[in-house]
């Protein structure tokens, strides 16, 4: 049995790590931002900009997506469009073949991983900003023009976009829970960039000066490896929330899992990658962010595991231990009905939102950091797509 004393330690080193990194670290964040504002230069520049897509398999989604690039608000003569193809065996070549007359290129590859292809990509490109894009992702129609203002001032290296998911109907919990975390995530990217810089950049929209791009590192997520390497050479990584890509949630939280799994295996990846940056003296307030938010956030079942232990075993210490262990309960309770339940209407309500997507995403963080310490690595990427529906993004877009 574990010593009294050993299992009162563990339950407040548990309850302290818990609390800071969901309580004291936005906290901290949103104050800096407040206190020690950094501005930055915008401007209405126009910029020669390259877009890239990385496609593997993405038949479905291309077409829309090369439709969408091709009527973005932005001067056509300062916009060119890559699409590396990585090994695809459907027909997303045959579907971009047919943009290629109005300037689309294409990028035929053998399948070496989406890494090297958006290497193949930035070879080619010729834009004095890169965007990097998913092929699912679809973009308001300002939306480079947002993107590239920041780029006005010399100091900012890289522009991470602000994605936003369309409803479904036929999301489920999980998927629900998300749209809640990416809210959140939204209001803490605003602040960190308006004090210094923001954590990292989504793939669905992000951009970087050409000049500063140094390649993807294999097995690594290739958004956070390219936005952050601006960090590293020293420019600043700022968001631009009026930048707006806009993504399909995943149709169930299986699919969802399955991407959590790998994202979060490559994430791990990543910060070892750039684990430079967690180095203060260096980088100062941004390692502090890196390892609250890329390392003690996806470290986090640990100590919840601890708390869920313990916090029963210290019943009778008093009333904390107690509520503690109820609220947990009631809590799990809450996430595991909202699994059960799936695609039916409660399961998606945020009272069962919330706390599904936490326990998802909280097991799929645990099971990539078995995947890292067993030395398991995901270098390629077999995305599993929604058909896109150009009308439901058209009425969104109108809507907001």
């Amino acid at each position: 049995m574990i010593p009294l004393g050993l299992r009162t330690r563990v339950f407040w080193a548990s309850a302290a790590v818990v609390g800071y990194t969901y309580v004291g670290f936005p906290l901290l964040v949103l104050a800096r931002s407040r206190l020690r504002p950094a501005p930055y230069r915008s401007g209405d520049i126009t910029p020669t900009v390259s877009l890239l897509i990385a496609a593997h398999n993405e038949a479905r989604a291309i077409g829309a997506k090369l439709d969408n690039a091709l009527a973005l608000d932005y001067p056509a003569d300062r916009l060119e469009i890559v699409v590396a193809s990585d090994g695809s065996d459907d027909d997303t070549e045959a579907v971009v073949a047919t943009f290629v007359a109005r300037g689309v290129r294409l990028l035929a590859l053998q399948r070496v991983g989406k890494a090297s292809a958006l290497d193949a990509a930035a070879e080619v490109a010729t834009g004095e900003i890169l965007v990097f894009s998913d092929a699912n992702s679809l973009y308001a129609p300002d939306a480079i023009r947002r993107l590239v203002r920041p780029f006005a001032d010399p100091s900012v290296g890289g522009v991470a976009g602000n994605q936003r998911y369309r409803p479904q109907s036929a999301s489920d919990a999980t998927t629900a829970g998300e749209q809640v975390y990416w809210d959140f995530d939204r209001i803490l990217k605003e602040a960190e960039s308006r004090a210094g810089s923001t954590i990292s950049a989504t793939g669905a929209i992000y951009a970087i000066r050409r000049s500063l791009f140094r390649g993807v590192p294999v097995g690594v997520t290739d958004d956070f490896a390219v936005s952050t390497s601006v960090i590293e050479q020293g420019h600043r990584l700022v968001f631009a929330a009026d930048a707006v890509a806009w993504e399909p949630v995943a149709s169930s939280g299986g699919v969802e899992w399955g991407r959590k799994v790998r994202i979060m295996t490559r994430g791990f990846r990543g910060v070892l990658e750039r684990r430079a940056l967690l180095d203060p003296t260096r980088y100062g307030f941004y390692s502090v962010q890196l390892a609250s938010h890329k390392v003690l956030r996806r470290l986090m079942g640990i100590p919840l595991l601890a708390l869920a232990l313990v916090a029963p075993a210290l019943w009778r210490r008093g009333r904390i231990y107690q509520l503690a262990t109820v609220g947990q309960l009631t809590f799990y309770a809450l996430g595991l009905t909202g699994l059960a339940l799936g695609r039916r209407g409660p399961g998606r309500h945020r009272l069962l939102a919330a706390p599904s997507f936490f326990i998802m995403v909280n097991a799929a963080a645990l099971t990539a950091l078995w995947n890292v310490v067993r030395g398991r690595r995901i270098d390629r990427w077999d995305p599993a797509r929604a058909a896109l529906s150009l009308g439901t993004h058209d009425s969104e877009q109108r809507r907001r």
